[in-house]
């Protein structure tokens, strides 16, 4: 599955919208591994676009500020801000309620070791 993220960079005053690739489940079936590859993409796509010539980065999951918010035509989107700017993800044909939880999860286990990258 492709999800579509609108990312605004902090000093531009417009919006682009990047692809995620990769994500193997319909929104209602996922997982959290799901949902942690939807907000390391929605983090290492706001970083592409800001720094298009540097390497992909490790992706911390830590010290960012995130809303799952109803979409006017159905569905949920994630929204994240960080200091780089801000994302919204989807819409998500998933409850607003087990979306929540399962990003709440995420964030309280790291993936992998903590890195000199904080987003």
């Amino acid at each position: 599955m492709t999800v579509q993220v609108d990312i605004w960079l902090r000093g531009n005053n417009f919006a682009t919208t990047e692809a995620i690739e990769g994500v193997a489940r319909e929104p209602r079936t996922w997982a959290d591994a799901d949902v942690r590859m939807v907000l390391e993409g929605m983090l290492r796509a706001m970083h592409k676009l800001k720094h298009p010539d540097e390497a992909e980065r490790t992706i911390a999951l830590r010290g960012l500020s995130w809303i799952v918010n109803p979409f006017d035509e159905g569905g949920v989107v994630i929204a994240i801000e960080i200091t780089l700017g801000a994302a919204i993800a989807g819409p998500f044909d998933i409850e607003k309620n087990a979306l929540e939880a399962m990003i709440e999860r995420v964030l309280a286990r790291p993936a992998a070791p903590p890195s000199a990258s904080v987003h």
